[in-house]
């Protein structure tokens, strides 16, 4: 069985109730089960997808990307779900590396596909909307011309690869199978008590787990029904909970920042959220209070691309008395915190977060050294270190990893710095996280020009367009005469940011 099964249960228990809805269109569990259905024949009769191939798509939120999951689940093959704010060189990487049998994209991202067409010549590129050019086929016609019904998944089948920014500078393609989905599913069930009665909103970019998988695919699992946004904009949402009346909404620090700073946010009414997810690895407690303090249980959820990502939970009931804590192991997730050595510590004492449990990752697509780094002693190692109270709640205190979260994006360093290292006018670079009140932290480059170079900081930024996606670019330049580094040569990043805390005063 494969978890499009989900959407046939329901279709067969009560066919007619609201599965999703997008931009004024009802789509009813019964409708989404035909279409499925017909998608999955597309994907196998006109495209020649088979068990275990890619098909990836560049879009927007849309049911369409939903329904591209569990059909690629119905025939045993993988949506690769590209992050659309990502530019043309790190597509075309992307796709070189997954090697998809199609790339289903949406008409804002036709001419970006048609830059690298000469670097991507295997896939079919599938237009939603009118095709542009000879090149591409529609959607429409494709599914017109399915044929006969596509099966063949099942759920030890590996469903989705999810590419995240990686610590060598290059992504990392993160496995992801039809068996994580469901304990993911299960986990988030039982910690947010979701059930067929709720009404979910996602805005967050579904090519990420979170806005994939933390509310909308255990909404589809419990047979509520999901009000889709294409994107953020917080006049939207904001409209969305006063007229849809959501019971459950996913946010992360900074796009709450900008729902709260709206001049609609003191006038709508919450009422109908009986409860707020926000997704991250560490939450300012000022974000929480903005529904706290407006009588909404807000919660934490800590988990990452390889957990799926429900792995430890803040249950409502907890919001208020252990605000700051991301909660405890989810229902079907176990979690240690341990030292070097990997012993687990006591309480109290802090020590690496790591996981374990059916909703992890299989492995990284291609890459079994760093699958087999990342689940040294049979626990996968999270990279943020942590530690638990007297009553054993969590709390993440930093990252012993090499990132920056900003604006909920993960940036690795190394992506920055392989590019600064390409500069012959700087003798040395390193990019760190600093802290900012909107985006939680930001990149900034830290750098020392050759004895001879006069660059500038605008120079160097320069360096970063149409290379790497604008969240990532450093929001600062630095100039200093020297980076600290240790007897091995290796710059000391926790001595860097201590300097800079100091120069801040």
């Amino acid at each position: 069985m494969d978890i499009s099964h989900w959407i046939s249960h329901w279709a067969d228990w009560r066919g007619d109730r609201l599965a999703v809805h997008f931009e004024g269109r009802d789509i009813s569990y019964g409708e989404m089960d035909l279409r499925v259905g017909r998608l999955a024949n597309m994907l196998a009769g006109q495209l020649g997808v088979g068990k275990g191939d890619r098909v990836a798509h560049l879009g927007y939120n849309s049911p369409e990307l939903l329904e591209l999951l569990f059909a690629c689940a119905r025939i045993g093959a993988m949506l690769v779900p590209l992050n659309w704010r990502l530019v043309p060189p790190e597509h075309a990487w992307i796709i070189q590396n997954c090697e998809p049998r199609a790339v289903l994209a949406e008409p804002d991202f036709f001419e970006h596909l048609n830059t690298i067409r000469d670097e991507i010549p295997g896939p079919a590129l599938v237009a939603y909307g009118t095709a542009p050019d000879a090149g591409w086929q529609s959607y429409r016609d494709l599914l017109q011309g399915a044929g006969r019904a596509a099966g063949g998944g099942g759920i030890n089948d590996p469903v989705t690869i999810v590419y995240t920014s990686g610590t060598t500078g290059r992504p990392k393609g993160t496995v992801l199978t039809q068996e994580a989905l469901f304990y993911n599913a299960v986990n988030a069930a039982a910690a947010h008590h979701i059930t067929r009665d709720d009404h979910g909103l996602t805005m967050l970019p579904m090519f990420h787990v979170g806005g994939m998988n933390i509310h909308t695919t255990p909404s589809i699992h419990a047979g509520a029904a999901t009000t889709i946004q294409a994107r953020f904009n917080p006049a939207d949402v904001l409209a969305a909970i006063a007229e849809r009346k959501p019971s459950i909404f996913l946010t992360v620090p900074a796009t709450t920042l900008a729902m709260t700073a709206h001049p609609d946010w003191a006038t709508t009414d919450l009422s109908s959220l009986r409860l707020v997810g926000v997704g991250s690895s560490a939450v300012p407690e000022a974000v929480l209070r903005s529904f706290l303090d407006r009588g909404v249980p807000a919660t934490q959820i800590y988990g990452l691309t390889e957990s799926a990502p429900v792995a430890i939970c803040l249950a409502a009931d907890d919001a208020e008395t252990k605000v700051g804590s991301c909660g405890k192991p989810a229902l079907h997730t176990q979690a240690r915190i341990v030292d070097e050595s990997g012993e687990a510590v006591a309480r109290g004492e802090a020590g690496e977060i790591v996981l374990r449990g059916k909703n992890l990752f299989r492995e990284y697509w291609r890459n079994e050294a760093g699958t087999a780094e990342a689940y040294a002693g049979g626990w996968f190692h999270t990279g943020d270190i942590g530690h638990q109270d007297e009553d054993g709640f969590y709390y993440v205190d930093e990252r012993k990893k090499d990132v920056v979260i900003s604006g909920g994006e993960n940036i690795y360093p190394a992506e920055l710095e392989n590019i600064l290292a390409d500069c012959e006018e700087l003798a040395e670079a390193a990019v760190i996280g600093r802290p900012d009140e909107r985006w939680g932290e930001i990149p900034v480059a830290c750098v020392v020009r050759q004895a001879d170079s006069v660059i500038q900081g605008a120079d160097i930024l320069a360096l970063f367009e149409g290379r790497l996606a604008r969240f990532k670019h450093p929001r600062k330049v630095i100039f200093m005469d020297v980076l600290p580094r240790n007897a091995m040569g290796k710059v000391e990043k926790f001595t860097l940011r201590a300097q800079l805390d100091e120069a801040d005063g």
